[in-house]
């Protein structure tokens, strides 16, 4: 199994993982609990990590980026227009991917505990 893109949508306590390789065709699709995804991740070859900037993706994206993936955030709308059918967690996760490959993306700086510390205080 070649992944090369991994899109993740978050939840609260689960997240949806859809893995793309270098044809765009996805070769993984799974749920697990948010500590899963860091443990499945670390087994996997270095690979692109998308998320949608949110809340809890500056922390698990440092996770990530410690395990040697290059983790890009964007904003959820650069995501919506890839969203296939009706909305749910899997689909997202897939259109996270999808739009994690597209050129024209602009993505989020993937931002330290200091950086959030002080975003907290103004």
């Amino acid at each position: 199994m070649d992944v090369s893109v991994l899109g993740i949508d978050l939840g609260k306590n689960s997240c949806s993982v859809v893995g793309l390789d270098a044809t765009g065709k996805v070769v993984v699709r799974r749920r697990m609990r948010r500590d899963t995804v860091i443990t499945y991740a670390a087994g996997l070859p270095a690979c692109v990590v998308a998320m949608e900037a949110c809340c809890g993706a500056h922390h698990m994206g440092r996770a990530l980026a410690r395990q040697g993936h290059a983790v890009r955030l964007m904003s959820p709308e650069y995501v919506r227009p890839y969203v296939k059918a009706q909305k749910n967690d899997d689909r997202d996760a897939e259109a996270i991917a999808e739009a994690a490959t597209r050129p024209t993306v602009r993505f989020v700086e993937l931002k330290t505990e200091e950086q959030l510390d002080m975003q907290t205080l103004h």
